[in-house]
């Protein structure tokens, strides 16, 4: 009796040292001593610009026969792939949002890595924005590591996502099921190098350039809706245009706005950009109605930065979008519905940059302050998820996942970038402490980031360089019951969220980078 007791603790010990090694192993650091520290400042001159896409559209994925049209692979219900490989296997591209066990069944449009790389005097800079619902921080390092290899000029690389639902899984968490991860490795590796690739191609290609810069901060708002109260919404749209120095021709424009990119919702089961496609596609080539041409185009590479969406900002199927030029109303989300969305924001972009007033600089400073910063992960699901590999993320402590905020100057204009879904009210204010959160306390992410933004001209971009999720205001949290706002179950931000305190930290971070930011020229 008192043997096998020994030998039963005997086992029990080394199934506790083999899960402590194993957990040891899932959360170790991939990118060990890495950090982000970056203060560079380069006073007015002509500045270099240059332009590039990249297309990383999945090819060679399975199909599938969704027999009860549920958008959702399940062969109980007679759901069967093609094994066009012949292997057994359903080697599917799992498409991001929404559910798990969503595949693609097609591409509707391509998905693409934009990039821009700005070098004045001695510093550059580099953003490049991907078609993927989120790419995370270490992936993120990972791909720097890539470019440096090649680009060591390079000072700084942003890479951002639009947050489109209608692409590959990226996290890992939109798998056949909830218990298996998502992501095909071959895919990410496609991706890493597509990203350098458009990177690299756009400082080759850069050439002296001139900026104009334009913002419309009311007529957007009708083709975003505000899912959660307090209705705060980022819909304004900024723009940079930028100008080849001696012909006058566009290089590029950078189109940024807040919503989600789903408005095919969750019924669709095709690769897609989502309303990104015909916006930069309309923006580059011109708005063609019927035979003629409506709004002639700018050409160049257009690129969508995606802004605040948390709270939550979406072009929901009980939100219509009318074609603007057709008067022609679509509800139901279908691709038509994208092309009216496009031709809408295309319109006003091109009529907004049309301005004869917009000033043209020729000479712009340069300033870039970026840094690493540390977050806590309290969600207990995402640490499950890292634990049995959901995720394939790094921890640099207890509870600690390293992470980025930076922000840079051109000019005029502040660029500022967070590493995930963003409460505008946090941005623009309006946080409210309302009856039934789970803190009773006064608004914490005070004052209004947009109240302490230097410049003329704001670009915000949410999932840069990371993502996290929701940042939710600490004094709008709500887990426990009663809930918030007559809410019958928590609200959704905080179920794909890091905890509670990821906003107080971030907006702590924002500040301090933005005052560091403007001490730089001085």
């Amino acid at each position: 009796m008192r043997k096998g007791l020994l030998i039963f603790l005997g086992l029990v010990l080394i199934l506790l040292f083999a899960i402590l090694v194993y957990a040891g192993y899932q959360f170790r650091d991939r990118h060990s001593g890495y950090q982000t520290d970056i203060s560079l400042f380069s006073p007015a001159s002509t500045v270099q610009a240059g332009f590039s896409k990249v297309d990383l559209t999945p090819t060679d994925f399975e199909t599938w026969e969704d027999v009860d049209g549920d958008s959702k692979y399940d062969p109980e219900k007679g759901d069967r792939f093609i094994d066009a490989n012949g292997n057994g296997e359903f080697d599917a591209v799992w498409l991001a949002g929404f559910h798990n066990s969503r595949p693609a069944q097609s591409v509707l449009d391509k998905l693409w890595a934009r990039a821009m790389v700005l070098e004045s005097g001695d510093v550059s800079i580099a953003l490049c924005v991907i078609d993927m619902i989120g790419f995370g921080n270490d992936e993120v390092i990972a791909t720097r590591k890539l470019i440096q290899e090649k680009y060591p000029e390079l000072d700084y690389v942003v890479i951002s996502s639009t947050h489109v639902h209608s692409a590959p899984d990226l996290m890992g968490m939109w798998g056949p099921s909830e218990y298996v991860r998502g992501v095909n490795p071959d895919y990410m590796t496609a991706v890493q190098e597509g990203i350098a690739k458009a990177v690299g191609e756009a400082y080759t290609a850069r050439k002296p350039a001139h900026f104009k810069f334009a913002q419309e901060p009311e007529r957007l708002k009708d083709l975003v809706g505000d899912t959660r109260p307090p209705f705060v919404s980022d819909a304004g749209l900024q723009l940079m245009q930028v100008l080849d120095a001696q012909t006058g021709t566009t290089l590029g424009t950078i189109l940024n706005w807040g919503n989600h990119p789903e408005t095919l919702w969750l019924e669709n089961i095709q690769i897609s950009s989502d309303f990104a496609d015909p916006w930069r596609n309309f923006v580059e080539d011109g708005i063609p109605v019927a035979d003629t041409l409506a709004e002639p185009g700018l050409g160049g590479v257009a690129i969508f930065l995606n802004g605040a969406v948390g709270g939550l900002m979406t072009t929901a199927p009980d939100l219509a979008v009318v074609d603007p030029y057709t008067g022609v109303s679509y509800q139901k989300q279908v691709p038509d519905k994208l092309l009216a969305q496009g031709k809408a924001l295309a319109k006003i972009t091109l009529e907004t940059l049309r301005d004869t007033t917009l000033v043209v600089h020729s000479s712009l400073d340069l300033g870039i302050r970026a840094k690493s910063i540390s977050l806590q992960m309290d969600n207990s699901l995402f640490q499950l998820a890292a634990f049995v590999g959901i995720f394939d993320r790094g921890f640099v402590g207890w509870k600690q996942i390293r992470s980025e905020v930076a922000s840079w100057k051109l000019g005029p204009a502040t660029f500022v970038h967070v590493p995930g879904e963003l409460y505008p009210e946090i941005l623009h204010g309006g946080i409210e402490s309302p009856e039934g959160a789970d803190f009773k306390l006064k608004p914490v992410e005070v004052p209004a980031l947009m109240e302490k933004i230097p410049g003329q001209y704001v670009f915000f971009s949410g999932m840069s360089n990371d993502m996290i999720g929701y940042i939710v205001p600490k004094s709008q949290w709500d887990v426990d019951p009663p809930f918030t706002y007559n809410y019958k179950e928590r609200p959704y931000g905080e179920i794909n969220s890091l905890g509670p305190e990821t906003a107080p930290k971030i907006h702590g971070e924002v500040l301090g980078v933005l005052k560091d930011l403007q001490k730089l020229k001085k």
